[in-house]
């Protein structure tokens, strides 16, 4: 999730967090105590929990798209994303891939009564949606189907949230004395320094959940950790050209101090199949 540690003017001394941080860690905490709830008692329920946050961000993100009059086909892509993750889990990648491929043409089909005008956007839109949400977060299924899933899944989310609070929190303490943009053009609110403290969350974190949770090597939650917090990165920085793009500051407002709930999936989505494979690749499963 973007943090601003600054005004907008770069001289300016004063440092602003730009959220209630009392509030939003107050529903961080209820989001991750659920997460760990779930994980650690039914697996199953996990999945229900992760479709729950899908759809409701599928609902913010054709919300921001219908400011465009770009008109996302909501029932295709919510139905095929539910098939998608329920294949990932119970039937494995090839039927989850079939279901994606199932969900396009049903997409395709889906708009055609509403005739040719924005035809291209809206099925577009559409297929963007699919992947974006229901696809990426099927690799979070993926991870959780070995006998020590729950472990992966934990191992991904704690990663996740190392580059946000150290990114947060580097951007607040070393950002007083000026800020170094990282992309002033897509996001006025990452900065170097915020990178600096997200890099280092991430590789502690790694190195710990490697160790602690999944019995691996240090070097390998170390690698895990750099290529984590690069997604993570990218997915906040994604996000942040879908809304400048859109002109919209949040995606929803669900979530005090948060914003909505696809401010809190950026990152995940991408950071899932990246940390997904090099799961697969270090800790083989049995």
């Amino acid at each position: 999730m973007d943090t601003d540690p600054a005004g907008p003017e770069l001289g300016r001394p004063a440092v602003r967090t730009g959220r209630n941080l009392p509030v939003a860690i107050g529903v961080g905490a209820v989001l991750g105590g659920l997460v760990v709830l779930t994980l650690l008692t039914i697996k199953a329920t996990f999945l229900l929990y992760v479709g729950v946050a899908l759809a409701i961000s599928l609902s913010e993100l054709a919300g921001a798209l219908a400011k465009r009059d770009i008109r996302i086909p909501v029932i295709p892509v919510a139905a095929g994303g539910a098939g998608i993750l329920t294949c990932m889990y119970w039937l494995g990648p090839q039927d989850a891939l079939a279901a994606l491929a199932l969900t396009v043409i049903a997409i395709f089909a889906w708009r055609l009564p509403g005739g040719a005008s924005g035809y291209v956007k809206d099925v577009t839109a559409g297929v963007f949606a699919a992947i974006y949400l229901p696809f990426l977060a099927s690799f979070v299924a993926a991870m959780l189907v070995p006998a020590d899933g729950p472990r992966r899944v934990l191992t991904f989310v704690i990663l996740t949230v190392c580059s946000d609070i150290g990114g947060y929190f580097a951007g607040i303490t070393l950002g007083r004395g000026g800020r170094h943009l990282m992309a002033p053009a897509i996001s006025p609110k990452k900065t170097w320094e915020g990178f600096a403290g997200s890099v280092i969350a991430c590789l502690a974190g790694g190195a710990l959940c490697f160790w602690l949770l999944l019995h691996g090597h240090v070097w390998q939650g170390l690698l895990t950790g750099a290529a984590a917090v690069l997604a993570a990165i990218l997915g906040d920085l994604v996000e942040s050209i879908i809304k400048r793009d859109l002109d919209v500051k949040d995606m929803g407002s669900l979530l005090p101090g948060h914003g909505g709930v696809l401010e809190r999936l950026d990152s995940l989505l991408l950071v899932a199949p990246v940390v997904w494979l090099l799961l697969y690749v270090f800790i083989p499963t049995h």
